[in-house]
């Protein structure tokens, strides 16, 4: 679990930096770096896709998973349930400070496929790389609404852990390599989506392409059970 202890750390770090600045980052400074996260995050997402595809033995399972996972994900308006939820969340400052960190760092490619490929493949790139991101978007958080987001961490925590143990638990009779190849490629496109919306590319709701990480799994215990495909 080194990803995501680094990542909890990053985010207590990036908190605590942010409550010493007290009176914010300078709004030139906090574009430069949310640029360079939406760079980041297409790069990590290429790559994913690109190192992944030629290990695929079902070309077009990732066409279908993006399809019928941003359908059910649009249908159950994800994304608008999450903007209500901070929403009505915020009561306070401090609420709605958590609330929407909370939310951001847990419901996101890269904190939901990081687990899942530390346990597995032991590659702790995307945690790091999300740990960075975290890093500077506590920065923000911290330095906005003080102290009180610290909170955000042991959730965090708690979020990726059950991930990797669950990831762990099952990867040696089910997380094959092929299934973690169609998660990757999933995923992949998932977090380049990511880097579009924060590089104001486009405004695409990730959030509603979240039930697409679920398909190939899906496929795959269907596969196993019926012995098709």
């Amino acid at each position: 679990m080194l990803g995501t202890i680094v990542n909890t750390l990053a985010l207590l770090v990036g908190t605590a930096i942010g409550c010493f600045l007290k009176k914010g980052i300078n709004q030139r400074f906090e574009d430069v770096l949310f640029i360079a996260m939406g760079l980041a995050a297409l790069g990590i997402g290429w790559e994913n896709v690109t190192n992944n595809m030629p290990k695929s033995h079902y070309p077009v399972l990732f066409i279908v998973s993006l399809a019928l996972g941003g359908l059910i994900g649009t249908a159950l308006d994800i994304s608008g349930r999450f903007d209500r939820l901070v929403e009505k969340a915020g009561k306070s400052n401090l609420g709605k400070g958590l609330a929407t960190e909370i939310l951001l760092c847990c419901i996101g490619a890269l904190s939901i496929v990081g687990p899942v490929m530390a346990a597995v493949k032991g590659d702790n790139t995307m945690l790091f790389t999300n740990a960075m991101m975290d890093f500077v978007t506590s920065m923000v958080f911290g330095a906005s609404f003080g102290w009180g987001m610290l909170l955000v961490a042991p959730v965090l925590f708690c979020w990726q852990g059950s991930i990797y143990l669950v990831a762990q638990f099952l990867s040696a009779s089910f997380f094959t390599g092929p299934l973690v190849a169609e998660i990757s490629i999933v995923g992949g496109f998932l977090i380049a989506c990511s880097g579009l919306a924060l590089l104001k590319i486009r405004d695409v709701k990730t959030l509603n392409f979240l039930p697409a990480l679920l398909v190939p799994i899906a496929f795959f215990i269907i596969k196993d059970l019926t012995g098709l495909f």
